[in-house]
């Protein structure tokens, strides 16, 4: 196989809407096919397919079942490969579907958010070098327990660059409904623009952040083997759209602003009849509730015990309601619970080395009569937490700095 000449596309919900945006996704298939590449395709599943599989399953299932969760919630990309295979062999364009498990994509046992442990894609190489395209149901695995796992919100984009590392592709486009990364979010910044070229690690903060183009563990695997990522839009192709590399800048540069709603900030008291710390408890408790925790920060205080702070994302955890119901009942009046809250990040490579960003940022959100709830920073972004309410007027404010 003339490795050299393997692409891997990417196209996510909304370029599968319809009938007309599908049909723009065989286009882009055939001209690479023209092109003389041998061509994996991986798929989302349709518009709001996920959502209104999640609708149902917290009908029958409010408290979570993971492993029901993940057999259901696979059915969309599933579906989506099918579609798009019989719309290229109607097309007179080879090509076979495959789910994740048949495409050789192996996790660990963690349902709903599982990660890529290694990727075996002998059946996908074989495909390609009898001349078929390979569309891929993203999004989803299977574990060494022979369970089938999903990857986490995004996570077809993880499977694409995954897949490209394990095909030893030439490159990796993930193609959506925009031209590719913004220094913010269009639909609320008219005057946002469109970035070249960004680094993984700006990448990867982004994605943290709450940026929808590509999904965070996507970044980190194209990090970890090398691999350009070519951001582009399905409904004009032709533009060069966004690059992610790897590359150093020499300067401080603050690159754009994401943001994620409705975030759950919870504060964690100690008593002292606890024979396990509430921080403690509170993970055990997280553990078994099938519950990530996006962030958590602790400290020991002179006068009190251990004080900690976690941050849970609603979009990340699919009983996220309930689970807040029952840590409420749980720990009574050694948690507290702030859950009408979202955050607003700037990122940037260097935006730490110096306290001025974090000290204009919240002294602008202060003038403007936001309340920062909690503000955590890195070598590349300085997050905020403010009220829902707020998020919008917060975005505009931090893009107003980046200049």
């Amino acid at each position: 196989m003339n490795s050299e000449r393997v692409v891997v596309l990417k196209f996510g919900g909304s370029s599968l809407s319809s009938t007309e945006s599908i049909d723009k996704v065989v286009s882009i298939i055939n001209n690479r096919v023209k092109e003389g590449f041998k061509v994996v395709a991986v798929v989302s599943a349709r518009g709001k397919t996920t959502e209104m599989l999640l609708d149902d399953a917290r009908k029958y299932a409010p408290e979570g079942n993971p492993r029901e969760f993940d057999m259901l919630l696979t059915t969309g990309e599933r579906a989506s490969a099918a579609i798009i295979a019989m719309a290229l062999s109607s097309s007179g364009i080879s090509s076979i579907s495959l789910t994740g498990s048949q495409a050789g994509i192996i996790t660990d046992d963690k349902h709903t958010n599982a990660r890529i442990v290694e990727v075996r894609p002998h059946r996908v190489r074989s495909a390609i070098n009898e001349g078929k395209v390979v569309v891929i149901g993203g999004f989803q695995g299977v574990s060494f327990k022979k369970e089938v796992t999903t990857l986490g919100r995004g996570g077809s984009d993880t499977t694409a660059v995954a897949m490209a590392a394990a095909l030893n592709a030439e490159k990796c486009e993930i193609f959506s409904d925009v031209d590719g990364v913004y220094n913010a979010d269009p639909t609320i910044i008219s005057e946002a623009k469109l970035l070249e070229e960004v680094s993984y690690q700006e990448m990867q903060e982004l994605s943290e952040a709450g940026a929808k183009v590509l999904h965070s563990r996507a970044v980190e695997f194209a990090k970890s083997k090398g691999i350009e990522i070519h951001c582009k839009s399905t409904f004009d192709p032709q533009k060069a759209g966004t690059v992610i590399k790897g590359f150093e800048s020499s300067a401080q540069r603050k690159i754009g602003v994401a943001y994620e709603k409705n975030v759950i900030l919870v504060h964690t008291y100690e008593t002292d009849s606890d024979e396990l710390s509430t921080v403690e408890s509170v993970l055990l408790f997280c553990d078994k509730n099938n519950v990530s925790v996006k962030q958590i920060s602790f400290h020991q205080g002179y006068k009190s015990g251990m004080v900690g702070s976690f941050i849970f994302s609603r979009k990340e955890n699919y009983s996220c309601e309930k689970f807040i119901v029952n840590l409420k009942e749980k720990f009574t009046s050694t948690v507290e619970v702030f859950d009408d809250l979202s955050a607003v990040s700037i990122v940037g490579d260097g935006i730490s080395d110096s306290q001025n960003v974090l000290l204009s940022s919240i002294k602008m959100l202060k003038e403007n009569s936001i309340k920062v709830f909690a503000f955590h920073t890195s070598s590349f972004r300085i997050s905020m937490l403010v009220k829902s309410e707020n998020l919008d007027k917060s975005i505009k404010l931090m893009h107003s700095c980046l200049s």
